[in-house]
């Protein structure tokens, strides 16, 4: 690709799937940007794709993402905008043929590139044979411990597909469990030309989709002094300008809240740290001690000097599996001496429920209002008005769990005084799916990446 301008502006409008489902309209709007990014996949999330696309082949995609681009496709055609997400999910294909009717609503056609090779569920006992150990990668467990109960299997693939995708036209990629910050790595890639081996380069274009990956949380949202953030209800998402030689300004459109500042950009680089020398990546290793970060003026940091060390010889593996079931309900206490009563309360139902044979892997009881979230940091305080008393537990066996729910709501009248807010019907029981992470040797994957024009 040829770029005519010293730099790539790439924004990213989704943080994950729930985000603020205006952030990319606003975005695009407004202009001015080369590629729009959109990040929906967590781990579990892919596990409650997987389980969709099960009862419906057509389904398995982030169904949000159709929405919005039916609202952006128009103004992003008409700019030459580029979207670059993993909303493809497990099913990018069907995301593909949903993006097309999309369009062709809209009297259109898209060309959209679809990314595959990382969803590896029907592929366990293959790879198992040709060498991969799926050993927890922080436990070192066993992958017999949860062999039966696994519902999707994700590897972590590089950004150079996405680089492809986009070398062969597409507008929009749809990707599936590609790192996060490869959604900004693969347009960097595909408009510089950087080349597998150039780890500096590499591990610059890692900093700057990770800085972005959590959408505004770089730019005032979750600011640890959010006191002093402007106007958060009108929130700017970020844009990083990225040179070719990989030093990049983290920034945010004019006219927009929020603010980027040293401070909240530094906090989004310490999101989700590991060795901070040594910040692994499907495509370079990230030295995060060694790039400068300055204030270049209002609302614009820039970060140079990154640099990277060769990529390993290893794809992460998100696993999901089948871990018991868990359900958890909540009852307000109110009047004198609430906090003493909510304690009397819990007491009540735990001996109930010990009574009727329940003894569960785990309980938590928390009283919410009196520091629950930061226990021992603040001083209890004399005298609580209300309090809710919220119980969860979890098991192997659903019947227990079930169990559990049946006890709450008998206290309102047969416990002490002044217990209300129970609503919305006994607590059922709820799956839990649990996180198995793996490593799997890059020789064993390979990925495949088509471009097809969708819609009218």
């Amino acid at each position: 690709m040829s770029h005519d301008r010293p730099f790539l502006r790439i924004a990213n409008g989704q943080g994950f799937w729930g985000d603020s489902i205006d952030a990319p309209v606003h975005l695009v709007e407004r202009g001015g940007i080369d590629f729009l990014t959109l990040d929906y996949l967590a781990e579990v999330t892919l596990s409650i794709m997987q389980r969709q696309r099960l009862k419906n082949p057509e389904s398995g995609f982030a169904r949000d993402f159709v929405e919005l681009f039916g609202r952006i496709l128009p103004a992003c055609q008409a700019q030459g905008i580029r979207v670059v997400t993993n909303a493809g999910g497990v099913n990018p294909r069907a995301c593909r043929e949903a993006l097309g009717k999309a369009a062709a609503k809209l009297g259109r056609t898209v060309r959209v590139g679809v990314i595959e090779g990382d969803d590896i569920l029907g592929r366990i006992a293959e790879l198992e044979a040709a060498g991969a150990d799926f050993r927890n990668l922080e436990t070192g467990e066993s992958f017999d411990a949860v062999r039966g109960r696994i519902s999707s299997a994700n590897v972590y693939i590089d950004s150079f597909c996405i680089a492809e995708a986009l070398d062969k036209g597409a507008e929009v990629v749809l990707a599936g469990r590609v790192s996060d910050p490869g959604l900004a790595l693969g347009p960097l890639v595909h408009a510089f030309g950087w080349g597998r081996a150039e780890w500096d380069l590499l591990a610059a274009g890692t900093l700057a989709g990770h800085v972005t990956e959590c959408g505004a949380q770089c730019s005032g949202g979750n600011h640890s002094r959010w006191w002093e953030v402007p106007q958060l209800a009108e929130i700017g998402y970020p844009v990083v300008e990225v040179a070719s030689d990989g030093s990049f300004v983290v920034t945010k459109q004019p006219g927009t809240g929020g603010m980027v500042t040293r401070e909240t950009v530094a906090e989004q680089i310490l999101y989700e740290m590991g060795d901070p020398r040594n910040y692994i990546s499907p495509d370079t290793r990230v030295d995060f001690t060694s790039f400068t970060l300055a204030e270049e003026s209002r609302d614009r940091v820039r970060i140079s000097g990154v640099k990277g060390l060769p990529a390993t010889d290893t794809y992460k593996v998100s696993f999901s599996y089948h871990a018991g079931w868990k359900a958890h309900g909540q009852l307000t206490i109110s009047g004198p001496r609430a906090l003493r009563k909510a304690r009397l309360t819990a007491e009540i139902i735990w001996k109930r429920l010990e009574q009727a044979g329940c003894r569960f892997e785990h309980s938590s009881t928390e009283y919410l209002g009196v520091s629950t979230c930061h226990p021992g940091v603040q001083a209890e305080p004399e005298q609580v008005n209300e309090v809710v008393l919220r119980l969860g537990v979890r098991d192997a066996s659903t019947a227990m769990v079930e169990r559990f729910g049946k006890e709450l709501a008998p206290v309102i009248t047969n416990g002490p005084s002044g217990i209300t807010g129970f609503a919305g019907g006994r607590p059922k029981p709820q799956e839990i799916i649990a996180y198995w992470p793996a490593l799997v040797p890059k020789r064993l994957i390979q990925t495949q990446v088509s471009v097809e024009e969708a819609g009218a």
